[in-house]
C-alpha cells in the first residue's frame, strides 16, 4: 500500500507567479490532494506509525483550510472596519513566547492503560521541553504540564477518549521549565481491545504556538484599523460640522449683494482630498459688508482635521469682524498673523483678501504666501501681479502690501488655494469666455482639475463682474 503522505496522482502545474488568484488556487489544489490521500489512507489500529501518518494528513487539511481563509482576506483587501475577526483570542500569559520549536513541528506519545507503559517520541520531548532522561509523564502527571487555566480542558479531553471512547482533537497552553507557554494542538484516539474496552491511547501533538501568535496579530492589526477607521469618520464629521456651521451657508453659487443690481455672480468650489477628506484647514468666503462693499477671501492652514478646521474658525471669525470693522485688506492680513502666531496651536497659513466697490469697481486685495488672483478679460487669462506678503505666522510683526486693480464689466476672477493647476485654468481662457455665469465656468475649471493628480484638497471661487 503506497504511503498515505503522498497522492498517486499528477502534481498541478505551476501557477501563474506574483498573483493572488494563482496561490488561492494552487492552495485549493493542495487542501484537496492531501483530503484525498486522507480519505484514501487505511488505518491499521496496531501501527502507531500509521496512526501518526493519518493524523499528519488531518492536521495538514487543517493548516490549509486557515491559510486559504488567510488568503482570501488578503484578496478582499483592507478589512470591513465592521467585521470582526474571524475567531475568539486565546488569551495566553504574559510569559508567552513565540520562539523556540518550530511552527509544525510534531511528536505522538502512546499510554497503555493495561501495563502502564508511556511512549513518547523524540520530538514531543522537545515540544513540552522535558529531558529524555526523565522518561515520559503519565496521564496523571501530564497535567502538571499544563497551564492551569486548561487543566480542565485537558481532563476532559482525555476522560471522554477513554471512557466513552471519543476521538480527541482541541488546544489546550502548557508552561514549559524553561517558563514559556506554548500552544499545542492535541489530536488521539483510544486504542480498544478485543473485548471493545479501551487498552490504550495514543496522541500526536504539535507546538502551534506561533501559528496563534501570527492570527493573535492578524486580529490586533483588524482591531487597529477598525478604531482608526471610525476614529477618521468621527474627525471627517466633526469637520463638515464645523465647516457648514462657520463657512457661507451658500452652496455652488450666489450674489453680493443679495439683491439690487450691479451684484456680483459668484460661485465657489470645495475640492476634496480623497486621501485625507478631513483636511479641515481650508476657507473661502464672500461677505457683504455695511458701506456696501463685498468681502471675498480664500486660504488654508497647515493643520489637518479637527485641528484645522478649528482654528480656521477662529481665523475666519476675526476675519469677518475686522473687515465689517473696516479694517483694510492689508492691515487685516497682520492682525491676522499676529493671531495666528500666539495661538495655542501653532501652524502657518496661506490666505488672500480682498474688497470689491462696486460704486468704482476697484478691486483692492492682499496676500500672505497665497497664489495671486488669475483674471479673464477678452478671451485672456493671466496672473495679477502680487503684492509682497509672507506666509501668516511665519514671522513676528510681518507688514502686508496692498494692491488694487480696476475691473470691467463683463471681468472673470478666479480665486484659489495652491493645488489648483494654475497653468490649465489660463489655457482655459477662450472656452471661459464662452460661458455665461460663474458657477458654469467653475464646473469647466473642475472638470479640468480632475484631470490633474492632486496631493491636497483644493478650494475655488469665481467672480464675475457684472455687465
Amino acid at each position: 500500500m503506497p504511503s498515505p503522505l503522498f497522492a498517486d496522482r499528477p502534481v498541478p502545474g505551476p501557477a501563474e507567479p506574483g498573483t493572488m488568484d494563482a496561490l488561492i488556487t494552487r492552495t485549493r489544489r493542495l487542501r484537496g490532494d492531501v483530503d484525498a490521500v486522507r480519505r484514501d489512507t487505511e488505518v491499521d489500529d496496531g501501527n502507531t506509525l500509521w496512526r501518526w501518518q493519518r493524523a499528519l494528513c488531518d492536521l495538514a487539511v487543517r493548516q490549509l483550510d486557515q491559510l486559504g481563509s488567510h488568503l482570501d482576506q488578503l484578496k478582499a483587501g483592507r478589512p470591513d472596519a465592521d467585521g470582526a475577526p474571524d475567531r475568539p483570542a486565546r488569551e495566553t500569559s504574559p510569559g508567552h513566547d513565540c520562539s523556540g520549536p518550530r511552527l509544525g513541528r510534531v511528536g505522538s506519545g502512546e499510554w497503555n492503560l493495561l501495563t502502564d507503559e508511556v511512549s513518547w517520541s523524540d520530538e514531543l520531548f522537545l515540544i513540552l521541553g522535558r529531558d529524555p532522561e526523565s522518561g515520559p509523564l503519565t496521564l496523571d502527571e501530564l497535567p502538571s504540564l499544563v497551564h492551569p487555566d486548561d487543566q480542565a480542558l485537558l481532563t476532559a479531553m482525555v476522560t471522554d477518549c477513554l471512557i466513552d471512547g471519543k476521538p480527541m482533537d482541541g488546544e489546550f497552553r502548557i508552561i514549559r521549565a524553561d517558563g514559556r507557554v506554548r500552544v499545542l494542538h492535541m489530536m488521539g484516539e483510544p486504542i480498544l481491545d478485543t473485548d471493545g474496552c479501551t487498552a490504550s491511547m495514543w496522541a500526536v501533538l504539535r507546538d502551534i504556538s506561533a501559528l496563534r501568535h501570527g492570527e493573535q496579530t492578524v486580529r490586533d492589526s483588524h482591531d487597529s484599523l477598525r478604531r482608526e477607521d471610525q476614529l477618521a469618520r468621527t474627525e471627517h464629521r466633526l469637520v463638515a460640522e464645523l465647516h457648514e456651521a462657520v463657512l457661507p451657508a451658500w452652496h455652488g453659487s450666489s450674489y453680493l449683494p443679495r439683491s439690487g443690481p450691479g451684484a456680483l455672480d459668484l460661485a465657489a468650489r470645495r475640492l476634496p482630498d480623497t486621501a485625507h477628506p478631513a483636511t479641515g484647514g481650508h476657507w473661502l468666503d464672500a461677505l457683504e459688508l455695511p458701506c456696501g462693499e463685498s468681502l471675498l477671501t480664500i486660504g488654508e492652514l497647515t493643520l489637518r482635521g479637527v485641528a484645522g478646521a478649528s482654528s480656521m474658525a477662529m481665523l475666519l471669525g476675526a476675519l469677518r469682524g475686522m473687515a465689517v470693522a473696516g479694517i483694510a485688506p492689508g492691515a487685516l492680513l497682520g492682525h491676522l498673523n499676529q493671531l495666528l502666531e500666539t495661538s495655542e496651536q501653532p501652524a502657518l497659513g496661506s490666505a488672500l483678501c480682498s474688497r470689491y466697490a462696486p460704486e468704482t469697481g476697484t478691486f483692492s486685495w492682499a496676500q500672505a504666501g497665497h497664489p495671486a488672483p488669475l483674471l479673464f478679460r477678452d478671451g485672456t487669462g493671466h496672473a495679477l501681479t502680487p503684492p509682497d506678503g509672507v506666509l501668516l505666522g511665519a514671522t513676528s510683526g510681518a507688514a502686508y502690501e496692498q494692491a488694487e486693480i480696476q475691473l470691467r464689466p463683463g471681468d472673470l476672477l478666479v480665486l484659489h488655494t495652491d493645488e489648483l493647476p494654475r497653468g490649465r485654468v489660463v489655457e482655459l481662457a477662450p472656452r471661459i469666455a464662452g460661458t455665461r455665469s460663474a458657477r458654469e465656468c467653475a464646473q469647466l475649471i473642475v472638470e479640468e482639475s480632475d484631470r490633474a493628480e492632486r496631493t491636497d484638497a483644493a478650494c475655488l471661487m469665481v467672480i464675475r463682474i457684472p455687465g
